[in-house]
């Protein structure tokens, strides 16, 4: 009897491209099977022609993204005709190319099964895969690459798992282009394609219009390239060819799919951020530049396996914020956009040149340009990491063998460090003079966890710090009921005096940025009459508002300062940091909440005997009534640890 598989992928344009290596070791290891792909109509036109699958069966996703949208009687309409078609397929197997992430799509994936009848059902199980029949363990985006996840997957079946390149349909030749157009894809100029866009999926992917301008002249100067923009009428194309100064071959919203990937595969070079238009020319064999900001590549990234490809990112400590671990996170990324601000022409230039230089590398090689910026040099058979990066399924960053123990209270890292250990630590990192990213230091008490547990980017955040101090009483009964005691409470509000006084001693210089105008100032001259010779070289309200932060790290950056404490409250100053920690120019940043105002006086400490007692809490919302919203966080927590313990929340 013939085997009939069912193939379910209902993504976009990019993961249906990194789904054909799966199909075509699927077809390999069933070449008399019938293979039918259930995938979106956008995107069906990539495979057809290319013998991967025997039958399309094409649905719209949106029918069933949400509950509200199965209400619809026309969706209903269209969710029995699909079932109806499903169970007439006689499907023995159904693989589902996806992540589980949501309960509800879970159970979506599910009906989908039940419709199909199928006996085997094959794929991904990160707790919610209860209707499988043959699972994988799902480590989370980025644990793996997408593809790489799919050609496990089908292993299951029998089929070879061995990394082998996408196949996408090509257009037989160029004779669909304009006759105009023609003749520039007949000369032996470098052609190079540009895609500003990134799909509809999530606009805060793409690059800004005037950088990818300044790219695309900077090239047809010094290669006297042909500088082809390609994409749909929604990708900025219009707005990079306005601000470009030399006239572009403009393709975009003149091709189909097809007719798209012949136009990549003419050309000597891609350059664009991440999106399904990169994935096609990636399949094509066109070398890319992609630029990642909140994706994450290590889940996205171009697949090339045999080909060459660069990733180019900022190096933003927040970066990626969306889908990290099982967590969709930030699908849209944060209002500032840091990350993909601070990639600069320049590096997109640099990454560029070396790919046209016909430059190969043996092995994944990250080259700096620039304080912060990585471009990534990788051979896609590897799991590529950048320079001061977080593993970013869910583990903490790679830590050294001098690093603190560290406990685990509800995903969030709290580090067993006493004052002594904190101070030895910030003077070794301040002793190392190596040129890095500066190290990151957050101030964790259980309102931040609680805060975390709601907040996939302030939650990452945390994760990737290189010091969670454990600022709350609640923190050490939460470690010992773990089994794992913290040695004893750290302050953000006692650490900065104590750092003050050592920086005196050893000529450290400090920055004060944050709290309402004057307090920064009061707090250090308080600080630098208690300790003669404490050099605080720059104090500044200002506010974390995007767009203030160029200026505020020029600021910072020219005090020549070695730490920085930033006062505007968590979690606001912690995702400034991380936000333009690579930018920084400091040995070590810190939030530090109001820490200025105990300093200044503008708040009074709790007396000594509440603060030992783990009682500072209370004073506080004896001083500030209106903190009671606040302070219900705290038995909340209490109730998540005793339910959860280490575990992280579920976004």
């Amino acid at each position: 009897m013939t085997p009939r598989i069912l193939v379910v992928q209902l993504a976009d344009i990019g993961d249906l491209v990194l789904s054909t290596p799966a199909l075509a070791a699927l077809r390999d290891c069933f070449p008399d099977a019938h293979v039918a792909l259930l995938t979106t109509p956008h995107s069906a036109p990539l495979v057809e022609g290319t013998g991967l699958v025997d039958e399309i069966i094409p649905f719209e996703k949106h029918v069933f993204d949400s509950p509200k949208a199965l209400l619809s009687p026309a969706n209903l309409s269209r969710m029995q005709a699909l079932s109806f078609r499903l169970r007439r397929g006689n499907f023995d197997t159904i693989l589902f190319f996806h992540h589980f992430t949501t309960r509800f799509g879970a159970q979506k994936f599910a009906a989908l099964a039940m419709a199909a009848g199928s006996k085997r059902r094959v794929g991904l199980d990160n707790g919610n895969g209860f209707f499988l029949t043959d699972r994988l363990p799902d480590e989370g985006f980025g644990a793996q690459h997408q593809a790489r996840y799919w050609l496990n997957l089908v292993g299951l079946l029998g089929a070879d798992t061995s990394a082998r390149p996408a196949q996408v349909a090509i257009a037989e030749d160029l004779s669909f282009l304009p006759a105009a157009i023609q003749p520039k894809f007949e000369t032996d100029r470098i052609r190079i394609a540009i895609h500003p866009g990134s799909g509809g999926f999530s606009l805060a992917r793409r690059w800004d219009a005037d950088k990818f301008a300044a790219v695309a002249d900077a090239l047809y100067k010094e290669f006297d390239a042909e500088i082809i923009l390609v994409g749909g009428e929604s990708d900025d194309v219009g707005s990079v060819r306005a601000a470009m100064r030399n006239k572009p071959v403009d393709m975009s919203g003149r091709t189909n799919l097809p007719q798209l990937a012949a136009v990549l595969e003419a050309c000597d070079l891609f350059i664009g951020s991440d999106g399904g238009v990169m994935h096609i020319a990636a399949a094509v064999g066109t070398p890319v530049v992609a630029i990642f900001g909140p994706s994450n590549p290590d889940a996205w990234r171009p697949w090339t396996p045999g080909g060459r490809s660069v990733v180019v990112t900022s190096g933003a400590q927040c970066s990626p914020c969306s889908y990290v671990g099982h967590s969709i996170g930030l699908r849209n990324g944060c209002e500032a956009r840091t990350c993909m601000h601070m990639v600069t022409a320049g590096q997109v230039m640099s990454a560029a040149r070396a790919l046209l230089a016909q430059v190969r590398s043996l092995e994944v090689a990250a080259v700096s340009h620039g304080v912060g910026t990585s471009v990534v040099r990788e051979l896609p058979y590897q799991n590529a990491f950048l320079p001061s990066r977080m593993v970013w399924n869910g583990a903490s960053m790679e830590r050294g063998a001098s690093s603190p123990e560290r406990v685990t209270i509800l995903g969030v890292p709290v580090d067993a460090v006493t004052y002594d250990s904190w101070l030895a630590l910030v003077e070794r990192w301040l002793q190392d003079r190596r040129i890095g990213r500066p190290h990151h230091v957050c101030t964790v008490n259980p309102e931040f966890i609680m805060i975390a547990q709601k907040d996939p980017n302030f939650f990452n955040v945390l994760q990737r710090a290189d010091l969670c101090i454990p600022d709350g009483v609640g923190l050490l009964w939460a470690a010992r009921r773990l089994g794992h005691p913290l040695p004893e409470r750290v302050t953000g509000s006692d650490g900065v005096p104590l750092i003050a006084e050592r920086a005196a001693r050893e000529g450290w210089r400090l920055f004060f940025l944050g709290a309402q105008p004057g307090v920064a100032d009061r707090a250090a001259e308080i600080l630098m009459a208690r300790h003669p010779g404490l050099k605080i070289v720059g104090t500044y309200s200002g506010s974390p508002a995007p767009y203030e932060e160029d200026e505020l790290v020029e600021q910072v950056n020219a005090s020549g300062a070695d730490i920085l404490f930033v006062a505007y409250g968590a979690p606001v100053q912690d995702k400034w940091i991380a936000r333009n920690l690579p930018r920084l120019r400091v040995k070590m940043a810190m939030g530090v909440g109001g820490a200025f105002d105990f300093i200044a006086g503008v708040v009074p400490r709790a007396p000594l005997w509440m603060q030992r007692l783990g009682l500072e809490w209370l004073y506080r919302l004896y001083l500030q009534p209106r903190r009671i919203r606040r302070m219900l966080r705290l038995p909340r927590f209490v109730l998540a640890v005793l339910r959860r313990g280490s575990l992280p929340p579920q976004f």
